[in-house]
């Protein structure tokens, strides 16, 4: 996979999200179908969150090292309550 592969795999990784959060989910799934392996899927969320990480840091400040550490715990917490209203505030430590 080049470079443009990699990049047009992230972006059809956040339409599947956008799609997602507009509530439109044969969209979502209509852009899921379209990757052309597992292994595009993975490496467009792949290189997606990396891309949003990297965002979150530059903006916050952060080393990547805190953000990963604050993704886990909303991870875990997700894991027992269920996952975050969307548009949640942040929220800082």
């Amino acid at each position: 996979m080049d470079a443009a592969d990699a990049f047009a795999g992230a972006q059809r990784a956040a339409g599947v999200i956008a799609a997602k959060h507009r509530g439109d989910l044969a969209g979502a799934h209509d852009l899921l179908a379209a990757f052309p392996d597992e292994q595009a899927r993975t490496q467009g969320f792949q290189l997606l969150a990396e891309l949003a990480l990297t965002i979150l840091r530059t903006q916050t400040g952060e080393t990547m090292d805190e953000i990963v550490q604050e993704i886990s715990l909303h991870i875990a917490a997700a894991a027992v309550s269920g996952p975050p209203a969307e548009g949640g505030p942040r929220q800082d430590r």
